[in-house]
């Protein structure tokens, strides 16, 4: 008797299931639980799917929620954006429910989640908007406002990859997507990982809001080298600075995101203006989320003036 209500007992460890309401009330989402190796991992079906250690954690709709989203991106639909009615919340949390598991926005509690979820869009906010300083809402409310390019001036076609990724012919490399692409191989390296054909047809990540967030998060979640950390990494702690980053005065938290996206171009300036402007949509979107940006942290963690590039060539992904 003893012996089987030991058995009973260890299954129930191995698998709970537990019935948690996520968004509305009418969602009902069966978590899994499982210890795998002493360890506790979890699914929580579609938004944090394959038994991860960081499904075990609060998903992103746990805490960001469509009113939110609408709140960050309020100038999105006007007439006067270029995209209105391109990207909704539904194309955000289906784009990254297939990055929770991995740790985007699951990454340790509630704070840092929320945190890292108004980082990234920050990011993306700043590089989309078509807000000026006398804008309706304020300059920091027109995120989103683009999916595009409006004017190229060039294809972005790089002939020293023609073997790895040749450019189709008649096909412009210009800025698409959430954190805008931009040459042959960046869409090629980016449609590999992705398993869409982003070389021949990069019209994709302006067609497909869902695939332009899933585009930006594996950026956000990749690094750009081996010996580079992620900006995913470099945010939520798990990389730790050497001593030569720490000569290079390069420190955890959002400034060094920068760093690893755009390398030159934003930091080691001093006091430049697009660094400025991406650091104040973080803000803007950490009190618009009801976290407040004294979370942010000191000036050293959320510049990048004083820090030395990772990286002098990097970030021609968002070059323009």
């Amino acid at each position: 008797m003893e012996a089987k209500w030991c058995f009973l007992v260890t299954m129930a460890l191995l698998v709970m299931l537990v019935v948690v309401v996520n968004g509305d009330e009418s969602s009902q989402v069966k978590t899994v639980v499982k210890i795998v190796k002493g360890k506790k991992v979890c699914d929580k079906g579609w938004e944090c799917k394959g038994l991860s250690a960081y499904c075990c954690n609060q998903t992103i709709s746990d805490f960001f929620q469509t009113y939110q989203f609408e709140n960050l991106f309020s100038k999105r639909n006007t007439p006067v954006a270029h995209a209105s009615g391109f990207w909704d919340y539904h194309s955000f949390i289906t784009a990254a429910a297939e990055y929770q598991p991995h740790g985007f926005g699951t990454s340790g509690g509630k704070l840092t989640g929320q945190k890292e979820v108004a980082a990234f869009l920050g990011h993306v906010g700043s590089k989309t908007s078509c807000g000026y300083g006398v804008a309706t809402g304020g300059p920091l409310a027109w995120g989103l406002c683009y999916n595009k390019e409006m004017s190229p001036s060039k294809t972005y076609c790089d002939d020293y990859y023609k073997y790895t990724y040749p450019c189709t012919p008649g096909v412009s490399y210009h800025g698409r997507g959430a954190l805008p692409l931009y040459w042959n191989y960046n869409y090629g390296k980016t449609g590999e990982a992705l398993k869409t054909d982003l070389l021949n047809h990069p019209e994709y990540l302006e067609n497909n809001a869902t695939l332009a967030f899933q585009a930006a998060i594996w950026k956000w979640m990749t690094p750009e080298k081996k010996h580079l950390p992620s900006a995913h990494d470099v945010f939520v702690g798990k990389w730790k600075p050497t001593k030569n980053d720490t000569l290079a005065k390069r420190v955890p938290g959002f400034g060094t995101t920068m760093n690893v996206l755009y390398g030159d171009q934003v930091c080691g300036k001093g006091d430049d203006e697009s660094m400025n402007n991406i650091v104040s949509h973080y803000l803007y979107y950490l009190d618009l989320m009801g976290v407040g940006r004294e979370e942010a942290g000191s000036h050293d963690v959320l510049s990048c003036a004083e820090q030395l590039p990772f990286n002098q060539a990097s970030a021609s992904a968002s070059s323009s």
